[in-house]
């Protein structure tokens, strides 16, 4: 008869990690090229004010791209946000009210993005 030696151990979750790492990537990259084109337009010859900024985000496709990666920021935010409630909060229960408050919030984000690239 053999013993078992130790606890046998349940692998939940584990086909998340590709996963996670390639939205992590993915969503980091949107986001640095989101930035090096803002950065360019806002490079352009003319006077830095409220008028050139509003012209940067007044065309639709940059209003879409500019939602596109505040989608990918919330995406990203949740994976980090997750993976830390999962690693350091033990309690089941104080765990998902803590991801409950998260998903909340970054929705709540996501509405407040809407508002504001539209009503430029």
């Amino acid at each position: 008869m053999a013993k078992d030696y130790g606890s046998k151990r349940v692998v939940v979750g584990a086909h998340y990690g590709l996963r996670d790492w390639l939205s992590q990537r993915v969503t980091a990259s949107l986001m640095a090229l989101f930035t090096l084109i803002v950065i360019v337009q806002v490079l352009l010859p003319g006077e830095m004010g409220y008028d050139k900024w509003a012209g940067i985000f007044s065309a639709q496709w940059m209003k879409v791209l500019t939602f596109v990666v505040i989608v990918s920021l919330l995406v990203h935010v949740w994976v980090g946000v997750r993976d830390v409630l999962m690693d350091y909060v033990k309690s089941v229960g104080a765990r998902l009210a803590l991801q409950v408050c998260t998903i909340v919030w970054l929705v709540g984000c996501a509405g407040w993005a809407i508002q504001v690239i539209w009503r430029l």
